[in-house]
């Protein structure tokens, strides 16, 4: 490499493997190695993107922070399961994307050499991110149980010490489906406080839930309201990938800082998409529309750990992966990767720098295959690794 800050930066491995896929250019060949969703976005949204292409208004880099209407959907959406009002001029800023929002918010509270606290594993592009921003990432693992992933509290609370600029997390998290609930955040508070750390929740997949509970939201726990940034995406829960559309609520100081990165760095988001993305947050439905998408998702997890039952799969609480442990096969995740892709027919993604634990797992993602095509995959798994 030729600069320090991306010595540490692998990539993440989904470009590899999707390259591959598209060159392939097999019908049959089942795409499970990239987060994407066949399920179409909301019809208001797609209404009103169409209508903002023909909008003047819309062709324009202003207003920086996002147009007003966006910001207003995006600080009530938030506020909806945080349990507060946010103020759209002054604790709300529109990225271009969940992800820029979180190297934003990295950029903005994060000193070199400052720690980040995260789960492990953990989709490496947050990793990255960290480490893009000069912060020094901090893993606590997972456990990976017949049932799902969990994490232990105390465990997680304690990471957080005198270094700590932030404890980044996910819920559900990418790519194990870990769900983080009322007793996370009650470990935490005392810990965020104490060190002076913030609360990066990334919420892109928080109503994304198998368990059909409602998001559990770190800043609607006593005393960390104040400590919490919510990082949102319409890329996930709206299935608006190619808007690139995100936004970023939380205290007014800190905002501050966050949009003057955000003028920066990546400057705006999208013109053309923030119609519609905050028509669909705003919609009297988005919570049954999100719930409908949930259940399909859910409906494909199950086929994908039915057809895998003996294989050793972990099974996700939410979002849209699963992992398989490459351990009990005697092979490296990249090893299974090739054969599947080769011998199966089926595009998965090793997990080499999704964290310490990532070097044994291998993505599955569910979202983007029907259950008709999913229905079978046993025996392309066989066919490869049998």
């Amino acid at each position: 490499m030729s600069v320090t800050r991306l010595r540490h930066i692998p990539g993440i491995g989904v470009d590899r493997v999707g390259d591959a896929a598209d060159a392939a250019a097999d019908p049959e060949l089942l795409r499970m190695e990239n987060l994407d969703t066949d399920l179409r976005p909301p019809a208001c949204a797609l209404a009103a993107t169409h209508a903002a292409v023909d909008d003047d208004a819309a062709n324009s880099y202003l207003p920086f922070p996002g147009h007003y209407g966006l910001r207003r959907a995006a600080a009530e959406h938030v506020g909806r399961f945080a349990g507060r009002r946010y103020d759209p001029g002054s604790e709300c800023v529109s990225v271009a994307g969940g992800l820029n929002g979180i190297l934003n918010t990295l950029l903005a509270t994060v000193e070199p050499g400052q720690e980040v606290v995260l789960c492990d594993p953990i989709y490496a592009g947050l990793v990255n991110r960290v480490r893009l921003a000069g912060g020094v990432p901090r893993f606590v693992p997972a456990t990976a149980t017949p049932l799902g992933w969990t994490i232990d509290p105390d465990r997680l609370a304690s990471a957080v010490g005198p270094h700590t600029a932030a404890v980044l997390l996910m819920g559900p998290a990418m790519p194990t489906g870990l769900v983080l609930g009322a007793e996370h955040w009650a470990a935490l508070a005392d810990a965020v406080h104490r060190h002076d750390a913030w609360l990066v929740y990334d919420a892109a997949m928080e109503r994304i839930r198998f368990d059909g509970a409602p998001p559990s939201h770190p800043a609607a726990y006593p005393g960390l309201a104040e400590r919490t940034i919510t990082v949102g995406s319409a890329s996930k829960e709206l299935r608006l990938i190619g808007w690139r559309v995100g936004w970023v609520v939380g205290p007014t100081p800190i905002l501050a800082d966050i949009r003057l990165v955000g003028l920066t760095n990546v400057v705006c988001q999208v013109g053309i998409a923030q119609a519609g993305v905050a028509a669909a947050l705003a919609a009297p439905d988005a919570d049954r529309d999100v719930a409908e998408a949930t259940a399909v998702w859910g409906r494909r997890c199950a086929v994908v750990l039915a057809e895998l039952a003996g294989y050793p799969v972990v099974p996700p609480h939410g979002g849209w992966s699963l992992l398989l442990d490459t351990r009990p096969l005697g092979l490296a995740p990249t090893a299974v990767s090739e054969r599947l892709f080769r011998l199966g027919k089926v595009a998965a993604t090793p997990m080499d720098g999704w964290g310490p634990a990532g070097e044994h797992y291998l993505r599955l993602v569910f979202a983007n295959e029907p259950v008709e095509r999913l229905t079978g995959l046993r025996a392309r798994f066989d066919a490869a690794l049998g």
